[in-house]
């Protein structure tokens, strides 16, 4: 769901859009003449994020799922939300993308069953039991949401699923020749990129098992995965200090983590946000990292750290101020620059500025990419900034001399058609990129299944009494 958190929208009756989004943003309405969106509701206590709103008849209510932390399908919740007056009930739990049928059901989904109850429109509650109707309905991995949709006479559209695994996929080697290598026999649910070690000895990444998703080290001379955390946080991804010792981790809705690399003691918090934040780069040093926080508009935010027994950060400072997304930032080898990605031309490209940015608010900006890039990444070495476009891993040559930075025209560095996420480089240059794993009978999972007379069968199976 990170860059900027947009979780599904509906028409209202009044012709406005209601938009769900995440801490900073709540539940959000929006003219179609444009202009700037007003806040219905905010998020509190645990709350993270509204997503999927959904109209009841007569305008005046809608639905919305509810996300707390850990954000996952099993801990969301479906309320019933007065336009009116910004009250709120409870109708359904552990479950998202509800909306109300002229059958007289409520629906919502969990992963790939799609549950339907019977509902009283007036009361605003169910009068019964939630019961599967679909089970085999793809969703998308990071909130649940399911990919169907439901048309007015009742026919169902939506893309099945099939293989189950859905998301499953390998760490594989890719040289400068295109040979690939699979690092990692086995597959998994990768949730983050995965990043080297200082020595690239060893990685770290997030893996979802379950509702939980933690850090988990993969020992490559042994052979060996070694979960980190469990379950205390969503972590969203890992960086690796420069010494080695630490991992650091982003989490959904509590801020920025660290814990140790060997496993010795819990994750303790580094930086308190309430939105989804993600390390991305740290000095060569060690005193310097730089995350960024997707909420709303994504942002590069960079902070002190000291380290002696653990990380200790000072306080954090906006980067730059930008009113485009700008995420994904590497911090050059000698200190001096730092590469992000941004989508002020309105796509995401890669740009590289001074680090920091001189007091006086200046400096220059190179852009890098020229055919969109996401996910830069500096050679230890220095010389070539590396970045994704598309299917393509690229390569570009830069000088720099004093305040002046200038690149070399892209070339293509590797293809990799499906790969996931962001990419690693290891010391001796080979890229460590995530490709989707395809089961046998994989191609089912494109297919699309239409059911007609939904209606007829939701009442047959579910009935609704009087």
């Amino acid at each position: 769901m990170p860059a900027s958190i947009f979780a599904g929208a509906t028409w209202a009756d009044d012709a406005t859009l209601l938009v769900g989004g995440g801490t900073s943003q709540g539940l959000l309405r929006a003219s179609a003449d444009g202009g700037a969106p007003t806040q219905l509701v905010a998020p509190s206590g645990n709350e993270t994020f509204y997503a999927t709103p959904s109209m009841l008849p007569g305008g005046t209510d809608a639905l919305i799922a509810v996300y707390s932390t850990p954000p996952n399908t099993d801990n969301a919740f479906v309320d019933v939300l007065s336009l009116k007056d910004r009250s709120r009930k409870t109708v359904a739990r552990g479950g998202t993308a509800a909306r109300y049928l002229p059958s007289g059901h409520l629906i919502y989904s969990n992963r790939n069953t799609v549950f339907a109850m019977p509902f009283d429109l007036a009361a605003r509650e169910p009068r019964g039991a939630a019961i599967p109707v679909l089970t085999d309905v793809a969703y998308d991995p990071a909130a649940g949401i399911p990919q169907m949709d439901i048309s007015r006479d009742g026919t169902v559209v939506y893309r099945r699923n099939i293989a189950r695994e859905g998301d499953t996929a390998s760490l594989t080697w890719i040289d400068a020749a295109g040979t690939r290598q699979a690092l990692l026999a086995r597959p998994a649910r990768y949730a983050s990129t995965p990043r080297l070690s200082p020595d690239g000895g060893k990685l770290a990444t997030t893996v979802r098992d379950g509702a939980s998703q933690d850090v988990w080290i993969y020992d490559i001379e042994r052979d060996s995965m070694t979960r980190l955390t469990f379950g205390t946080q969503t972590f969203v991804s890992a960086i690796w200090s420069p010494d080695g010792r630490y991992i650091i981790c982003g989490s959904i809705g509590n801020g920025l983590f660290w814990t140790r690399a060997d496993g010795g003691g819990q994750p303790q918090q580094l930086i308190a946000t309430r939105s989804i934040s993600f390390p991305h780069s740290m000095s060569a040093d060690g005193k310097r990292l730089v995350y960024y926080e997707a909420a709303g508009s994504p942002q590069i935010w960079t902070v002190s750290i000291e380290q002696s027994d653990g990380l200790k950060a000072g306080t954090p400072e906006r980067y730059m101020e930008s009113r485009t997304s700008d995420s994904a930032a590497a911090i050059s080898p000698d200190g001096r620059w730092l590469a992000y990605e941004s989508n002020e031309s309105g796509r995401p490209e890669v740009y590289v500025r001074p680090f920091p940015v001189p007091s006086s608010g200046g400096g220059g900006k190179w852009q890098v990419s020229t055919n969109g890039g996401r996910w830069p990444i500096w050679p230890r070495k220095g010389g070539e900034i590396f970045y994704r476009s598309a299917d393509q891993v690229m390569a570009v040559a830069y000088t720099a001399n004093g305040d002046s930075f200038s690149t070399g025209k892209p070339r293509v560095r590797a293809t990799a058609p499906g790969a996931a996420g962001g990419f690693d480089l290891a010391p001796d240059g080979r890229l460590l990129l995530m490709l989707p794993t395809l089961e046998r009978g994989t191609r089912a999972e494109h297919t699309l299944m239409f059911v007609q007379n939904f209606y007829d069968e939701l009442r047959r199976r579910v009935p609704v009494g009087k």
